[in-house]
């Protein structure tokens, strides 16, 4: 099963908070074949990612004032929910931490983003006008699955659904490979049609990606941005 876009409590949309928006477009649309453009029917000109026609993504500008200037690069994922406020109560009372409290970003939607108690970053959305991407469930280079690797997946998975009632739509928790490495967060799984591809791309791109088997035994790529944005691609199956 794959990630069903519009599906309330589901990760809904990715956005990746760059200081080289140049470097990162060219990385990630030669290596899986994305396409970055400006929304020319967005106010803000906003970059989006699509595959296909099909919207998957935003970029966001480090630069821009409105972020710290020791934020580092990294991508932020959003989960669906049909109340923001009532998720956030219940997120902080099963021990998140609050970073931005709700707000509404205009017309788009509501949102606020919390720490998980493993430590893991996280956007709630509650959808308006922007209901997040679109593609058809299953397309390659479209988001398939979302992983949290940490040193607790069992504590991740309660808290999850006790923040949500319900297992959040199409996420494994899974024990971290090595657990005195990067901090927990959550990764994006890309199912592709070539993984081998993929690996070539990237080498062609001045980046090694690491191959090895996942959690269930299925050969994995880490695909990682100059920047060190990573993300799993998987093959068929």
């Amino acid at each position: 099963m794959t990630i069903r876009p519009g599906a309330m409590n589901g990760f809904c949309w990715m956005d990746l908070k760059t200081r080289d928006t140049t470097g990162t477009a060219r990385f990630f649309s030669g290596v899986l074949g994305w396409r970055f453009a400006v929304d020319e029917e967005d106010w803000r000109k906003a970059v989006k990612i699509s595959v296909d026609g099909y919207p998957i993504g935003g970029v966001s500008d480090l630069a821009n004032p409105v972020y710290p200037p020791e934020t580092p690069a990294h991508i932020a994922y959003y989960l669906a929910v049909e109340d923001v406020d009532r998720r956030i109560e219940a997120a902080t009372a099963n021990g998140a931490r609050l970073v931005l409290p709700p707000f509404d970003a205009g017309d788009q939607g509501r949102v606020a983003v919390l720490i998980d108690p493993v430590g893991a970053s996280i956007a709630l959305w509650q959808p308006y006008d922007f209901a997040g991407w679109e593609f058809p469930p299953g397309m390659a280079g479209t988001p398939h699955r979302m992983v949290l690797a940490c040193a607790e997946p069992a504590r991740a998975r309660r808290f999850y659904r006790g923040t949500l009632g319900v297992p959040p739509d199409h996420a494994d928790f899974v024990p971290a490979s090595d657990p005195g490495g990067s901090a927990p967060r959550w990764e994006l799984s890309v199912g592709v049609d070539d993984a081998d591809g993929v690996v070539a791309r990237a080498h062609d791109h001045g980046r090694a990606p690491v191959v090895r088997e996942d959690e269930a035994g299925r050969r994995v790529v880490w695909l990682s941005s100059p920047e060190g944005l990573t993300l799993r691609v998987h093959g068929p199956g």
